[in-house]
């Protein structure tokens, strides 16, 4: 897995009827094996708490059949924890090669809620695990004190995907565990916590720019931050000036590696602004460009 040190969250394509379309998937995933970027479907990028348990399979059934030349990774979230045991034991069967674990949501427990939780999901299976510390979705900051007792008790932990958008919160998971491997979860801070010692990056933009995102990190890693891509900070952050996946869809289409840009409730195409998908496409043409000239 340390090949990879970057990991696209994927959107998942949707029909007009929100149906889900598996040619426009093909696509985008072998857009990312093309650039030798990881693959995670059903995160909150792939809109996995809005898909069936039946299409969540169908999903990680379809991946896997494309027997993709880099390592497939499986979102996990929602509340019921029984639901959660029986879809790593699915997933497991399929032969996915991560997941990715995220605090239940609503709920907000507390440290030994979490510590159970992680702990009792981690031990049915021999797969490697990314635990996701994500506030503004959960409701909750994951405590410092679980990944470090995860990554000092299971020998699939895989490492933390940090994405509370907070220096002093990725400091806090450091100094509680200074061994334990950390992913930037916030596409606008990778420098910073490539600075802090994150090894990786797990992605939204890099669905638009597969290549360009590889790069862009790439450069961080290697200590050649001069020749980073100037504007890549306010390019990503108009991923976000919708709720996600609305923008980076908009631009997949436009870009024709999706047939529709459609989202599913209780998302809607209709909180993006048409500035936001006008500067979008603008932010494009200058990452091709500075990609061009290197």
């Amino acid at each position: 897995m340390e090949k990879f040190p970057l990991w696209t969250a994927m959107v998942t394509p949707m029909n007009e009827d929100t149906s889900i379309d598996y040619d426009s998937f093909e696509v985008v995933l072998r857009k990312q094996e093309e650039a030798g970027n990881g693959v995670l479907v059903l995160g909150s990028t792939g809109e996995g708490l809005n898909l069936t348990d039946d299409e969540k399979k169908e999903v990680v059934k379809f991946a896997k059949s494309l027997d993709l030349k880099v390592p497939l990774m499986a979102g996990l979230g929602g509340l019921h924890h029984q639901a959660q045991i029986e879809f790593i034991h699915y997933c497991d069967e399929v032969g996915v090669d991560a997941f990715l674990m995220v605090n239940p949501i609503y709920a907000k427990p507390g440290k030994e809620g979490q510590l159970a939780w992680f702990s009792t999901l981690m031990k049915e299976t021999k797969t490697p695990c990314m635990i996701y510390n994500v506030p503004s979705r959960t409701g909750i900051h994951m405590h410092p004190e679980v990944p470090a007792y995860l990554s000092s008790t299971f020998p699939n932990y895989m490492g933390l995907k940090e994405a509370s958008g907070s220096i002093e919160k990725l400091r806090e998971f450091m100094k509680a565990a200074p061994k334990a491997k950390i992913y930037c979860g916030d596409d606008n801070l990778i420098k910073e916590f490539v600075e802090e010692g994150a090894v990786g990056l797990v992605s939204v933009a890099s669905n638009a720019w597969p290549k360009k995102a590889h790069k862009y990190l790439t450069l961080h890693l290697e200590g050649n931050a001069d020749k980073a891509f100037g504007e890549w900070v306010k390019s990503a952050d108009l991923f976000f000036n919708a709720p996600s996946p609305t923008p980076v869809k908009a631009l997949l289409q436009h870009k024709g590696w999706i047939a529709n840009d459609k989202v599913r409730l209780p998302l809607s195409n209709d909180d993006l602004k048409p500035e936001t998908e006008e500067a979008l496409l603008e932010a494009d043409k200058k990452i091709a460009e500075w990609f061009e000239g290197l």
